[in-house]
């Protein structure tokens, strides 16, 4: 059994994460690390952790623990990737694994050094919905792609939240506008050349709170917008010659939807509907990511193809200062 750690009791541990955890095949949650040694021993009792610890370091020198799950703040996410690796831990970093593309490096070659795993957790990667969307595409169904259009949206503004913090990494570019971009690149195995954006950025908090982005793959063109700041909505449409893909609830089914995608002939005469009901792509990850850390298979996401997503991400900054086109 993998024996897992996690970094802080964030939000996302508490409610995503740590259930997944308790939840799997092959993994057990050893050991909860916070710097209030009380609230990890909260959490820890809560999900049935034998260990808890008051600092982070303490937990990564811990022999309790094969891997980490890290969902600190944005900004440390490559120092403690590094730390937790060198440490000899493998590694499962809440995304945005880095702010710049560049950052990431330095996970490649600490990676390539101590043979742990380092993979940014991109629960979209791991569910069948996608893999559907893939295959679609590749096998022909809707001929030609020629468009994807993608909308990832929420309301938060909240001071206190880290999402809205520029300093700990904050904004909607990092947050959801991630999202679009990783699954388009899923699906079509294409990458793109060129972005042109606008961005508008909070007055109080400086973060990016909506964005609206064209980008070139060549072979076609993706436009999306995220924002922090508008109604719950999420929705990706993949547009073909002979027909279109509609996932419903592409990124996180329940308070968008439920799980589905709909494939649409070329008239929209005929639509095929395929349902991913009690899919859990968190505990898929968490199952993925501790069969490869034992030897046993499977694909995870890759840091080169996290830096490929981010260095879009950083184009698409770019691109929002400039009047035109801005190469990836």
């Amino acid at each position: 059994m993998f024996r897992w750690g996690v970094l802080s009791t964030a939000n996302i541990a508490q409610n995503q994460l740590l259930p997944a955890m308790q939840d799997t095949r092959n993994g057990v949650v050893s050991a909860i690390a916070s710097r209030d040694e009380a609230r990890a021993r909260q959490l820890a009792d809560r999900f049935g952790a034998p260990h808890a610890f008051g600092s982070y370091d303490a937990l990564l020198a811990s022999d309790t623990v094969d891997g980490v799950y890290i969902p600190l703040p944005t900004s440390d996410h490559v120092a403690w990737s590094l730390k937790a690796a060198q440490a000899g831990k493998h590694v499962l970093c809440e995304k945005p694994i880095a702010l710049k593309a560049d950052e990431i490096d330095a996970l490649i070659a600490e990676r390539d050094r101590s043979g742990r795993i380092i993979s940014e957790a991109f629960m979209v990667f791991y569910h069948p919905q996608w893999h559907k969307v893939r295959d679609l595409i590749a096998g022909g169904a809707i001929g030609r792609l020629r468009h994807v259009s993608g909308v990832f949206t929420y309301y938060n503004t909240d001071p206190e939240n880290m999402r809205n913090k520029p300093e700990l990494g904050g904004g909607g570019l990092p947050d959801i506008g991630v999202y679009p971009t990783v699954s388009t690149r899923i699906s079509t195995g294409l990458e793109p050349q060129r972005v042109r954006a606008a961005v508008e950025r909070d007055p109080q908090f400086g973060t990016d709170i909506y964005a609206d982005v064209t980008a070139d793959f060549g072979d076609f063109i993706m436009d999306f917008y995220c924002s922090t700041q508008m109604a719950l909505r999420q929705e990706m449409l993949f547009h073909g010659e002979k027909g279109a893909i509609e996932v419903t609830a592409p990124f996180n089914a329940g308070d968008y939807g439920h799980a589905v995608v709909n494939l649409h002939n070329q008239d929209r005469s005929e639509a095929q509907v395929f349902r991913f009901q009690g899919v859990r792509q968190y505990r898929n990850m968490l199952e993925t990511f501790a069969d490869v850390a034992l030897g046993n298979g499977g694909e995870l996401f890759s840091l080169e193809s996290s830096k490929a997503n981010q260095k879009l991400i950083d184009a698409v900054y770019r691109a929002g200062e400039s009047d035109g086109w801005e190469t990836v």
